[in-house]
């Protein structure tokens, strides 16, 4: 039995994140009390309250989002029914695999909630200072999807960056690019091509500051070398050899393509046959059911889903 723990990025949060879970589970309420701790501000307060303008934003998403992952995590980690479960992969959408490394001992609680809290701070900067969108395309593969930003592009930067599952690619650029992007999508046979509530050209060149930022912030934490349980990298779905590939992964994920279809296809064709989602909401839950009908996630999100699978253990 090969177990794999999957955990979700930016886009996943949702007000009352993690509210029943640290009502319920003493140990997943002490996170939420660390992370308040180690930021110096109420996030435990955003996660479970809101407003939504404020926990959307990129700068407190990210943080929100890792926390209440390690929330969920730590009732795994903690209930003794549940000792058994102990993955030998783990992987994480963009920002999700700094909880991935989290999970895999390779980095401290700590410092991945600074180094998301310094990353969604370097991309608001660096999105501030340019002016970039997202567009999620719906119906095409990578090819068609290639061939509309070449068309829409118009010597603008537009490029796929986030290949989430077939028939769903977002593509990132120039805010006018994106616009044509929507506007001829149609004519290419999308389904609908969607603009992303996202502060920026993510995963594009546009983000270089940011990546800079970020790879000054990994080079002052300790990372640990990669052992018994292995972490898939999302920029080419292969598994981080050493601590200082990881270094380079995290700061080259910012300007770099998200290939997320392609690490669980991977999964899939190595055998995992036991996959868990541990975070907000069900987003990886959904995209694994376009990636492959037949392939079961277990969704662990909040305190029902974890008193339901302590049933069954």
């Amino acid at each position: 039995m090969t177990t794999a723990f999957l955990f979700p990025g930016q886009g996943a949060q949702v007000v009352g994140m993690g509210a029943d879970v640290a009502s319920a589970y003493p140990a997943a309420a002490g996170i939420f009390e660390k992370a308040n701790d180690v930021l110096g501000f109420d996030l435990r307060k955003v996660c479970f309250e809101g407003p939504a303008e404020t926990l959307n934003t990129t700068t407190m998403s990210q943080p929100a989002i890792f926390t209440t992952s390690a929330a969920l995590l730590e009732v795994i980690r903690t209930e003794p029914a549940m000792s058994g479960l102990v993955p030998q992969i783990t992987a994480g959408l963009s920002m999700g695999e700094y909880t991935a490394l989290y999970a895999a001992g390779l980095i401290s609680f700590e410092d991945g909630l600074r180094l998301v809290h310094k990353r969604g701070e370097a991309m608001q900067a660096a999105a501030d200072a340019t002016r970039g969108a997202m567009v999620s395309v719906m119906g095409l593969d990578e090819e068609k999807v290639r061939v509309l930003c070449r068309e829409a592009a118009q010597g603008d930067l537009l490029e796929p960056v986030n290949f989430n599952c077939p028939g769903q690619i977002v593509v990132s650029g120039t805010v006018p690019s994106c616009e044509r992007v929507m506007e001829l999508a149609p004519q290419h046979g999308a389904l609908k091509a969607i603009r992303l509530e996202v502060a920026g050209a993510f995963h594009t060149a546009m983000m270089a500051g940011a990546a800079d930022a970020l790879r000054r912030a990994l080079s002052a934490c300790q990372i640990g070398e990669p052992g018994e349980i292995k972490t898939l990298a999302n920029i080419d779905a292969e598994y981080y050899p050493s601590a200082a590939s990881i270094v380079e992964g995290l700061a080259r994920q910012l300007t770099s393509p998200i290939l997320w279809a392609r690490c669980m296809q991977r999964l899939l064709a190595e055998g995992v046959d036991e996959l868990f989602e541990i975070g907000p909401n069900r987003v990886l839950t959904g995209l694994m059911k376009r990636i492959d009908r037949k392939a079961k996630v277990v969704n662990l999100s909040t305190a029902d889903s974890i008193e339901a699978l302590l049933k069954g253990v």
